[in-house]
């Protein structure tokens, strides 16, 4: 249930490379693409696990048999940062419905922090899969915040998270609360700070997709 598509060794491993890499990194048009074109590999595979239901067409020739999706998923993201992995998800899964969460850390001078999180739009997800994106799976907790919310709109049939780079703590933390989750991974890192960033990592998604946010 956790796959790091970095293991497979195809194109993926180029993409990962550019959005790690500092003297790449200030393009941020590129950075936002090679997030995209992480998020539309994940859609293929994740595609691949999905129920299909067998229908007969028209062609100008004849009829043809086919297969179509038996539901259209719920694709989730939470606000800035997975906007771009979100849209290379939408790429492929075009006819799917959305939901949307605004969540942040909310630092403390000790260095702690917490999840704030206060905006969610999401439609019924009952019996449908569920994929949510989410850039960087650190600690795992406003993961677990986000899909807590987005379960009291149903009982999804499955749930895939997309994240370009995630932690083993963050994994971990993630399946001990949803066991059901399959986690795919552009690459998977095993150091986190004490501050909680993904150590090698790749800085902060949001401020290289969007640009500098202001602290608060």
């Amino acid at each position: 249930m956790i796959t790091n598509l970095s293991s497979q060794h195809s194109v993926l491993n180029e993409w990962v490379r550019e959005i790690r890499d500092i003297s790449v990194q200030n393009d941020r048009m590129r950075f936002r693409r090679n997030m995209e074109r992480i998020g539309e590999i994940s859609a293929y595979e994740i595609s691949k696990l999905l129920p299909y239901r067998e229908v007969t067409i028209q062609t100008p020739m004849g009829e043809a048999p086919c297969l179509e999706l038996e539901a259209q998923p719920i694709l989730a993201t939470i606000l800035r940062a997975g906007l771009p992995l979100h849209e290379g998800l939408l790429n492929f899964f075009d006819r799917a419905d959305c939901a949307f969460i605004a969540a942040y850390r909310k630092h403390h001078r000790d260095g702690s922090f917490e999840i704030e999180q206060n905006y969610m739009t999401c439609p019924d997800i009952s019996g449908r899969p569920l994929i949510i994106a989410d850039p960087m799976l650190a600690t795992g907790s406003s993961l677990v915040l986000a899909i807590e919310t987005l379960l009291e709109n149903g009982k999804p049939s499955q749930i895939h998270v997309v994240t370009a780079i995630a932690c083993t703590v963050g994994i971990e933390y993630v399946k001990r609360r949803f066991p059901q989750v399959h986690v795919w991974a552009g690459d998977i890192d095993d150091e986190l700070t004490a501050k909680g960033y993904i150590v090698p990592g790749l800085g902060d998604a949001g401020d290289l997709s969007y640009g500098n946010k202001r602290q608060s």
